[in-house]
């Protein structure tokens, strides 16, 4: 029967693109309050979707925030269950004029489909729409039993999951949960994800004056907060990139040497990566290598910085505020309630008493890290492998997925991270997008977990690289 769906697969690819690009066309940014409605309206349409392709009980759940999309197919009696989750929601766009077409316009060009969320998720959960589809069109059944979680929220943080997930444990209990939201270690190494990082996200304001000063009649009598804030940044990592908030390092899970000999048997081109990003020179922690940095060690950046006059031409002011949006990627075992009482006690000490200072913890997120061993596992590696055509590779990840350890507390089951993103898909930046082959390869794979879950008859995939978001 494997065969008849695949080749329904194959046979329905065009439509498939066609669909993918009305989903794409919503623009779901849950950061931006005037996009409220469209992201309700992307839930809507996931409902309606997730209805088409025969899914049961499907429905719109309200939280506090945005609402959460779930439907089932349990037809499989004594089969297991598996909770598929995905969000719908996608990051901002700017800068605008980075994009080469319309960021909600998807636009094939050479072979990939360029659109805000292509990659980061609807691409991704929409190749389990489009398998479930196949199975249930050619088979009239599933093997297993199915059900559909997804969420509006996980770009801000996914604020209210985490008491959603335990008030309806009932209603997603599942043998397994599957999330497709990464990318695979490179183009045609497919790979299974077993740790992301954990997030901290902070707001930090300084306040000089009552309002902007013309810098001539008042330059050198008032401090300026754009320059001090500056100064403070300037003060939070050493030249050697270590990060000099007290105490930040004390919980970090030091790397085995294992795992490190592991991803050294990579083939990792550190040239071609440098060039790919267009960085003049790579730059990170000392004393570890560019996939140590990006999946295993701590980071403080500075995501945003605003203060006085950013048009076009000259206009001579001294800034009453300024403002900078900084992001701490945490690893095992720190947590983003201690890194936040540490930061903000470092940031507030190392203010002047010229400017006012306030910092606002925006969100966080805690770090994962699974067994490799699980036979839920190795059932994803041999699907992975049936589609791509290779044994996959166990890699970690540089993001954040906060509802992944939430899903693991509540659920008590675990976690596979079964990305077909590649690392170049431009996830949080203009010109985002997904390979149109990777997408099919992706429904391919999904419909092949849906035959073999659970099984543990093949030996584990070896560790692997590479980062995301």
């Amino acid at each position: 029967m494997t065969n008849k769906v695949v080749d329904f697969i194959n046979l329905h690819r065009d439509r498939y693109v066609d669909e993918l690009k009305e989903y794409l066309a919503i623009p779901s940014i849950s950061a931006l309050p005037q996009h409220a409605a469209d992201v309700r309206r992307t839930a809507e349409w996931t409902s309606t979707e997730m209805t088409k392709v025969g899914l049961q009980n499907v429905r719109l759940i309200e939280t506090p925030g945005n609402p959460v999309v779930y439907g089932e197919w349990l037809g499989a009696a004594g089969a297991p269950t598996i909770l598929f989750y995905g969000h719908y929601d996608v990051q901002p766009v700017d800068p605008l004029d980075k994009w080469i077409s319309p960021p909600f316009e998807a636009t094939v060009r050479d072979g990939e489909i360029y659109a805000r969320g292509s990659a980061d998720d609807k691409g991704q959960i929409f190749m389990h729409f489009k398998a479930l589809e196949a199975w249930l069109k050619e088979a009239g059944t599933l093997p297993v039993n199915i059900k559909l979680f997804i969420e509006g929220e996980e770009e801000v943080g996914s604020t209210h999951l985490d008491t959603f997930v335990q008030e309806n444990r009932d209603l997603l209990k599942a043998d397994v949960v599957v999330i497709s939201d990464s990318p695979m270690f490179d183009r045609g190494v497919p790979s299974i994800c077993y740790g992301l990082r954990g997030l901290a996200y902070f707001q930090i304001d300084l306040k000089g004056t009552n309002s902007d000063l013309h810098s001539g009649s008042f330059g050198g009598a008032v401090a300026n907060p754009a320059f001090v804030l500056g100064q403070i940044l300037a003060q939070m990592k050493d030249k050697g990139g270590r990060i000099k908030i007290p105490g930040f390092y004390d919980d970090v899970r030091a790397l085995q040497d294992e795992e490190r000999a592991e991803w050294k048997k990579l083939p990792f081109n550190e040239t071609r990566y440098r060039k790919d990003l267009g960085a003049p020179k790579l730059f990170g922690e000392s004393g570890y290598t560019t996939l140590e940095r990006v999946w295993a060690r701590p980071t403080f950046e500075v995501n945003g910085l605003l203060a006085g006059f950013t048009g076009e031409g000259a206009k001579t002011v001294i800034a009453a505020e300024a403002r900078a949006k900084v992001s701490m990627r945490l690893v095992p075992d720190q947590t983003p309630q201690e890194i936040e009482r540490k930061a903000v006690r470092h940031l507030k000490s190392l203010a002047p008493k010229s400017v006012k200072v306030s910092v606002q913890a925006v969100h966080g997120a805690v770090p994962w890290i699974a067994a490799t061993d699980h036979p839920a596992l190795e059932a994803a590696g041999r699907a992975m492998r049936r589609a791509f055509g290779r044994s996959p590779v166990f890699v970690r990840d540089g993001g954040s997925i906060p509802i992944v350890p939430a899903f693991e507390r509540a659920l008590g089951v675990p976690v596979v991270l079964m990305g077909f993103g590649l690392p170049d898909d431009n996830l949080h930046a203009p010109n985002e997008k997904m390979e149109i082959e990777q997408f099919l390869k992706g429904i391919e794979a999904s419909a092949y977990l849906m035959q073999e879950p659970g099984s543990s008859s093949t030996p584990t995939p070896r560790v692997a690289r590479r980062s995301r978001r």
